[in-house]
Order: structure tokens, then sequence, then C-alpha cells
């Protein structure tokens, strides 16, 4: 998998077009959809708050509280990766000396420890360690783009787990043979900048520790991976983001009708203040004329200098600010 544009896969490992195609397909069916057309003022919204209706207001399921939570999420997300040329994932690092990252370290040593013994026994146990090239196998095959068919059977074929046990009953298993080519598959599979980690774990005899760094550097794989795919989808995003932002703002209303209470009583207070001053300007004989009309721009711009003088501690800013 070519990470950062610096090295292919060999053969017909190398990435097809199929990834950006099907995100192009999914992000079109969103730019269809009817409620990207829909104003975020219109149907639902402008009936629930009609004067003349006496329906009690609609009660909102937790459910439907983290639907629209996981929209707004993804919707931030969507927008962080648009615009933000250096926006990536990082693996969460726990603090160090604190007691989550003394306990992680506490309950991984035991396994490893158990694993040692085993491998030790007479004769050894290799339950354990078949299960561990079993997850190797599967980070393995997720690697690969759909072109890759040959390595993705002879993945499968090395490290299929039945004959790995049916040779660990006569006692003809060889992990460290296994270990080797896993080693071998993350060298044509990982970005360049794990080349490093790669020599190193040729260089590594121990047998738990070799699974132990292979685990470890199937993690770095992993976000190397999606930091790829985000480079991969950003300029796809940055072609539909407007429309993708509409539909799932459109899904946070439908889901919580409220979600923008305060930015409607912002933009109201707004058109009434533009209208009382347009009204204090008549002159007196002009009681008879027309309203002025306000435009979008006029409103949206005076809506924004009130944030100047706004009392942040008695008024809640808007939702979408």
């Amino acid at each position: 998998m070519p990470f950062n544009g610096e090295k292919q896969c060999v053969g017909e490992d190398q990435p097809s077009d199929s990834d950006s195609s099907r995100f192009s397909e999914s992000m079109a069916s969103l730019s269809d959809s009817e409620c990207s057309r829909q104003s975020f003022t219109s149907d639902s919204s402008s009936k629930s708050s009609s004067p003349a209706s006496t329906s009690p207001p609609r009660v909102v399921t937790f459910d439907e509280v983290m639907a629209a939570a996981r929209n707004l999420s993804n919707m931030t997300l969507a927008h962080e990766i648009a615009v933000n040329e250096n926006f990536q994932l990082k693996q969460d690092a726990l603090p160090e000396n604190s007691l989550a990252s003394r306990v992680k370290h506490i309950v991984h040593q035991a396994f490893w420890d158990v694993l040692q013994s085993e491998l030790n026994a007479e004769p050894p146990e290799y339950e354990h360690a078949i299960k561990l090239f079993e997850e190797i196998r599967e980070i393995l095959l997720s690697f690969l783009t759909p072109g890759g068919n040959r390595l993705r059977n002879q993945i499968c074929e090395v490290l299929d787990t039945d004959l790995i046990r049916q040779q660990a009953e006569h006692s003809a298993v060889d992990i460290q043979g296994l270990a080797n080519y896993v080693i071998s598959i993350m060298g044509k599979l990982c970005a360049p900048v794990r080349d490093d980690d790669i020599r190193e774990l040729k260089a590594t005899n121990d047998i738990v520790e070799v699974l132990r760094q292979i685990f470890h550097v199937l993690d770095l794989m992993k976000m190397d991976m999606v930091n790829f795919t985000i480079r991969s989808l950003r300029p796809h995003l940055q072609r539909q983001l407007v429309d993708y932002e509409r539909t799932k703002f459109q899904e946070i209303l439908e889901e919580t009708p409220s979600a923008l209470d305060q930015t409607t009583g912002w933009i109201k207070e707004s058109v009434n203040e533009l209208l009382s001053l347009s009204e204090t300007a008549l002159t007196p004989g002009a009681e008879n004329s027309s309203k002025p009309s306000l435009s979008p721009t006029l409103v949206l711009n005076n809506s924004y200098l009130k944030l100047l003088q706004w009392d942040y501690q008695k008024k809640e800013l808007p939702e979408d600010l």
C-alpha cells in the first residue's frame, strides 16, 4: 500500500481506482437525496413552531439524540479533513506513569509472559500463538486492495490456522518461519517510514518479542493507512463538502427539531432590530409606504455585529457558532 506516495506494492497489489470510486458513489448518493435541497426552516420545523398547532412537543428519544451527535461528529470530521491540509490521525498515548498506563502495561506483560511459558513448555502449547497468527492474518488482509487476489490467496494459504493446528499436533509447526513470512509481507505493504521497524523485526531472535513487535508495527501501519486514505479522500470531500454538510445538517434538524432554537432567535432579533431602525428612519409623510425589504446579507452582517456586544454570561451563543 503506497501510503506516502513513495512506495508501491508489488504486482497486482497496487491500489486500484475502486477505493476512490466507491467514495465518490457514496458521496454522490448523499447529494442526490431529497434532504440536501431542503431549507433548514421548512416543513417540520415550521409546523412545530406554528401558533395554530395544538400538538404537544415531540419527544426526542435517546437513539435520536445519539444519531444527531454522530451526524454532527461526522460533519465536523469531514469539514476538518477538507479544509485542513495537515490533518491526520495519531495514536492515543496514555500519560506516562498514569494508572491506566500502568494497568495496560501489567496486563500486556502478563499476556506475553503466559505465551512465553507456553512456548517453552514440554511439549510446547501453541494454541495462543495460533490465535495470534489468525489475528495477524486478518490485519494483513485488511491492507490489501480488491485487486490483490494472488497475495490474498498466498496469505490465507500460509497462515491457514487449521493447517497450523494439525502441524502443532504432530510437533511440526515452525512458529519462527511463520513470523518471518509475516515480516516479509509487512515489508511489502508498509509505508517507507516503517522500513526501519521492519529491519528491527528481522534482527530480533526471541519469538515472543517478535510477535509483540509485529503487533506494534501493525498498529502503526493501520494508522499510516488511515492517514493515506484521508489524503486520498480530501479532493473528493473538497468537491462535495457543501452538499455533504447540508445533508448532515438537515439530518440533525430532523432528529432534533430544536437544534437551532438559539440561532433562530438570534436571526429574528436582528431582523426586528433592522425593521425598527428602518421604520424610525421613515419621514413623517411616509407612514403609508411599504416596509423596506431586508436582504439576507444585511441581516447576516447585523447579526454578526450583535455578537460584538453579546452578553456571554447571560445568553448562550447560537448553536452553529
